[in-house]
């Protein structure tokens, strides 16, 4: 896609908050199961969990819970996540990574998944797995104006290899990095040059276009470090446990509002073409005390 026609709606994507505010919102993936331990349809979970709030549904039938923005996230998924179990009754939400059965059919069959499906299958079975089987814990941080901002953009990349190797324990992170190289940007190419902007448009218009129209094209975009305007999402965590939740939670927070710390964790981290990859399999385990101390 031509870059002048992204251009625009990328600038949107970056610009950023009006406030040195402090919230943390929580989007939680969940695999659910029946009391069997089969795969539930996701007409019977809309039907159990109708008027809970916050609640949307994943390709292969993950629920997710995406909470707003809070001073308490923590708080707010521990509370959300109860009052769910007990409304779903039998059928059980685990918070894991990678779903163990094989067989979880592609339950949202809208003209965009199934687009994104068959693209992902002339590249190979990983992009099936993806859609179908993952699940994350996607924390999203305020997005402050100024020098601040463009630190918080540059450092949550640059630390992403470094916190992934610290909280993710499954093969989640390597299935993501194979779906489709050009559009996740497991890489480098984000940080390239000193223009988030540019390097953002340049990457957005290397991948290939399976819907219609840039906005939609952005939406298939699949980076370890998501810009939306005022916040930024993090991608790149495995579905965690709630107590390990609570330790990202607070490892980004520092990272991300502490002017000290995050310059210090700048002037620490080097930005490296293999930052995110070891030998194009695993992810690259740098010095994660520079980052978490």
């Amino acid at each position: 896609m031509d870059p002048r026609t992204l251009r625009p709606l990328v600038a949107g994507l970056f610009t950023r908050g009006r406030e040195r505010s402090t919230r943390v919102a929580i989007e939680q993936e969940y695999v659910v199961a029946g009391p069997d331990g089969s795969v539930v349809p996701i007409e019977v979970l809309r039907q159990v969990v109708n008027g809970s709030a916050y609640v949307s549904f994943e390709p292969g039938g993950q629920l997710e819970l995406s909470l707003p923005p809070s001073h308490d996230p923590v708080g707010d998924l521990r509370r959300a996540t109860a009052d769910l179990r007990r409304r779903l009754g039998g059928i059980t939400l685990r918070p894991i990574p990678v779903d163990p059965r094989e067989d979880v059919p592609l339950q949202l069959t809208s003209p965009r998944y199934v687009a994104m499906q068959r693209h992902f299958d002339r590249i190979g079975p990983s992009g099936r797995v993806m859609m179908r089987r993952t699940a994350s814990t996607q924390i999203c941080l305020d997005w402050w104006p100024g020098r601040a901002g463009l630190e918080q953009w540059r450092v949550l990349n640059l630390a992403g290899p470094s916190l992934a190797a610290r909280f993710n324990h499954s093969s989640r992170l390597a299935t993501w990095q194979a779906v489709d190289p050009a559009r996740t940007a497991f890489d480098d190419r984000l940080l390239h040059g000193d223009d988030p902007v540019t390097a953002y448009t340049a990457f957005a218009a290397g991948a290939t276009v399976f819907v219609d129209g840039p906005a939609g094209h952005l939406s298939t975009l699949f980076p370890p470090v998501r810009p939306r305007g005022t916040y930024l999402e993090v991608r790149f965590l495995d579905a965690l446990e709630p107590a390990v939740v609570a330790e990202a939670v607070a490892v980004l927070r520092r990272l991300m509002y502490d002017d000290v710390h995050r310059r210090h964790v700048l002037r620490q981290t080097r930005c490296t073409e293999g930052m995110w990859r070891d030998d194009r399999r695993t992810v690259h385990h740098r010095s994660v005390a520079r980052v978490a101390g």
